[in-house]
């Protein structure tokens, strides 16, 4: 019994020492947003109650009896004045399952909602769900929408990883108790990183979309897309266009999806993506930013060249490695963004701008030329654009 008591003892106090640890920016940064030295979420800030059973009867050791593998790929939403984190749990057992962790910051002191959430099944039932996207609609609901993933009924008996990606649908008005609508039907054989836009388009939702032919390859895909559906309670889509493609040689030349649900601004839709391409070392993922027109949803205006956000240090280590993902972003009314990513499947970490700042970022950064020629032109224009200004400025500093 000394030994339970000793160890629950230890167990609280590293506990309570992880979650109100101070995080803090990582100096100089890059002046597009700070990026925070700690992650804000992981597997042991889960509380020590889901993990444990406590009764020293029937648990003398203290073993953990339901391990957490990881928190990771959170949706995000400012509610009742905390920024909320619905991530993505998993355990040790492969199966995710969604959580909300609240912060009265958005930076640290992230602690879990007593239970983890409560989402309905449909009449086929998930077999695994994760990627939460939460979207607060003009209708007056808030969406999650999200991946369900079921094995393949077509798949030989020996391929036990086959299997079959659809985007699930529930909605809420508290965030507690949530209602299952039918999975979204569209022309793609499967669905992934789908996104609802926050407002109706002429009566219709809006959704921003992923056509694969495969779980795992986007196959004849071809990038983001986009389409409507004119009844959430029956979601179908009938017809998918691309908005933004894959590309050769690009950040996104693999496959590519849309992240959380783009941010509206005076000068367009802010829209915050994951890009894939495949290495020597497997599939790197990184963020890229791009900004659409406020009327035409699916027409591009602005997109800068590569990626806007990759895995730096510890983030490229992790169960799938080498990855950046993010499904949820919270912009506040000052103007402040806090940018919530994945790293490598396993840890929750936050990034901070403004609006101010990504607009600039977005607008005035040079796109992609396409080749490489072009590639050392544009850094021919910035270097000659800066001679330029230095020679009639009376600047404290010179060219090296």
């Amino acid at each position: 019994m000394k030994h339970f008591t000793e160890r629950l003892a230890g167990l609280r106090q590293h506990h309570e020492a992880l979650i109100t640890r101070p995080n803090e920016i990582i100096t100089p940064g890059n002046g597009v947003y700070d990026r925070y030295r700690y992650p804000v979420l992981t597997s042991a800030h889960t509380p020590l109650y889901w993990r444990y059973d406590l009764d020293p009867a029937t648990n003398p050791y203290l073993m953990e009896r339901f391990g957490i593998n990881a928190a990771f790929n959170a949706g995000a939403i400012k509610w009742e004045g905390q920024y909320l984190l619905m991530a993505r749990v998993e355990g040790v057992d492969r199966k995710s399952f969604f959580a909300i962790a609240a912060s009265d910051n958005g930076i640290d002191n992230f602690r879990f909602w007593e239970y983890p959430s409560l989402i309905p099944e449909t009449a086929d039932p998930d077999i695994n769900i994760y990627d939460m996207r939460l979207i607060a609609h003009e209708d007056g609901y808030i969406y999650g929408v999200f991946c369900t993933e079921r094995r393949d009924p077509s798949a030989p008996a020996y391929d036990q990883s086959a299997a079959l990606a659809s985007c699930g649908i529930v909605r809420s008005r508290d965030l507690q108790h949530w209602e299952r609508l039918p999975d979204l039907q569209t022309p793609s054989p499967q669905q992934r990183n789908v996104v609802l836009h926050p407002e109706l388009v002429n009566g219709r939702y809006a959704f921003y979309t992923r056509p694969q032919d495969g779980f795992i390859d986007a196959g004849t895909g071809g990038g983001i897309g986009f389409g409507y559906c004119n009844d959430i309670t029956q979601p179908v889509i009938r017809e998918e266009s691309i908005l933004d493609g894959k590309a050769y040689h690009t950040v996104y030349e693999a496959k590519n999806g849309l992240g959380p649900a783009p941010i509206k601004t005076p000068q367009g839709w802010l829209h915050l993506a994951h890009g894939v391409r495949n290495t020597a070392a497997g599939l790197r993922y990184v963020l890229y930013l791009f900004l659409t027109d406020l009327q035409d949803l699916a027409r591009i205006t602005h997109k800068p060249a590569g990626y806007f956000l990759a895995p730096e240090g510890e983030e490229r280590i992790g169960d799938v490695s080498n990855v950046v993902f993010s499904n949820g972003w919270i912009a506040d009314e000052d103007g402040k963004v806090f940018i919530y990513y994945g790293s490598s499947d396993t840890r929750m970490h936050v990034a901070v701008s403004t609006l101010s700042q990504l607009l600039d970022y977005v607008t005035h950064t040079p796109t992609d030329g396409g080749r490489s020629a072009e590639t050392v032109n544009t850094v021919y224009r910035i270097i000659n654009k800066n001679k330029q200004y230095l020679s009639h400025a009376n600047a404290a500093y010179s060219l090296p």
